[in-house]
């Protein structure tokens, strides 16, 4: 990818500067008040964090970018393209309602998931549907909606086309070279967040 990320989208209209949240340390949802701005990072081994069956008590190392906001903060599409597919991954701690792009950046295919937000959401959009950058995708869903996490947005991008919406947003250490060429840096389209 080598257009630059000021040819994107933001993926949301901040209300004031992200902090830079490490969660290397563990999950404090109190640390992450309801009306609070941050950013997770990429690659940030989690240790202690994902502690439902889904994770197979060996995946901790996140692969997308968090973006901390209130519940109900507009998420818009960062580039043109299309609904690849959507679906409410419902288990505890994980994406519950989740949007998936396709798009075409340089001449190579590149998958965006847009997970944690809102059931209302997935109501307004189909398979097929087009997106423009800057259309409205959804909005950030509440605690009891979004899989039990603090109201935010896990953005991650894929080289490879998914099966079904889904990705997995955290990998086991031996999973890790694979996982960062399979699910580029997010970084590459949202710019330096942190």
């Amino acid at each position: 990818m080598n257009q630059k990320s000021e040819h994107f989208h933001p993926l949301v209209k901040a209300a004031r500067a992200l902090r830079h949240i490490d969660l290397s340390g563990g999950y404090d949802p109190d640390a992450l008040r309801e009306g609070d701005w941050g950013v997770g990072g990429y690659a940030e081994a989690r240790p202690g964090m994902y502690t439902s069956h889904i994770f197979g008590g060996r995946r901790f190392i996140h692969m997308g970018i968090d973006i901390w906001a209130p519940a109900g903060t507009p998420v818009y599409c960062f580039c043109d393209g299309v609904i690849l597919g959507w679906r409410d991954n419902d288990n505890p701690l994980d994406y519950g309602p989740t949007i998936v792009t396709s798009h075409e950046i340089d001449g190579l295919a590149l998958y965006a998931l847009h997970g944690h937000l809102s059931r209302e959401c997935l109501k307004r959009v189909s398979a097929g549907m087009e997106v423009k950058a800057g259309d409205l995708l959804g909005d950030l869903g509440m605690e009891q909606e979004n899989g039990g996490w603090a109201p935010h947005l896990h953005f991650q991008l894929s080289r490879i086309k998914p099966d079904v919406p889904d990705m997995p947003g955290v990998v086991a250490p031996e999973e890790l070279d694979e996982a960062l060429q399979t699910y580029p840096d997010p970084r590459t389209v949202l710019g330096p967040l942190y």
